[in-house]
C-alpha cells in the first residue's frame, strides 16, 4: 500500500529556514515525480515545487523562487523542500504529492508557521 509521509513542519521566525522531507513506502519511487504543494487559512491548495523523476528539472512558484529549492533521493526513497528566508506569507500546511500516469499519491501534510 502506498504511503507519504512528511517530516520537518514547525514553528519558524521571520528570515529562517526549514527543511521537509517526504519518505515514501509502496511505490517505485523512481517512477514518480514529485510535488509539494501548500495550503493557507481560507485560501485553495497551490503547487509550490515539483521536481522530475531523476531530479534532472525543477519548477518553482513564482512566490518562492529564489528562496526554496527541491530535491530527492531516490536511494532514500525521500524528497525534500528547502525553504529558506521564510516570510509569514509562507505559513499553511504543505503537501507532498507522488504522480506516475494515472497514479497519484497525497502525503498527510505538515504544518509550516512562520512568525515572530
Amino acid at each position: 500500500q502506498a504511503q507519504l509521509v512528511e517530516y520537518g513542519g514547525g514553528l519558524v521566525q521571520p528570515g529562517g529556514s526549514l527543511r521537509l522531507s517526504c519518505v515514501a513506502s509502496g511505490i517505485t519511487f523512481s517512477d514518480y515525480a514529485f510535488m509539494w504543494y501548500r495550503q493557507a487559512p481560507g485560501k485553495q491548495r497551490e503547487l509550490v515545487a515539483q521536481i522530475t523523476t531523476t531530479g534532472a528539472s525543477q519548477i518553482f512558484a513564482g512566490s518562492v523562487k529564489g528562496r526554496f529549492t527541491i530535491s530527492r533521493d531516490n536511494a532514500k526513497n525521500t524528497a525534500y523542500l528547502q525553504m529558506d528566508s521564510l516570510t509569514p506569507d509562507d505559513t499553511g500546511v504543505y503537501y507532498c504529492n507522488a504522480r506516475w500516469s494515472i497514479h497519484e499519491y497525497w502525503g498527510q501534510g505538515t504544518q509550516v508557521t512562520v512568525s515572530s
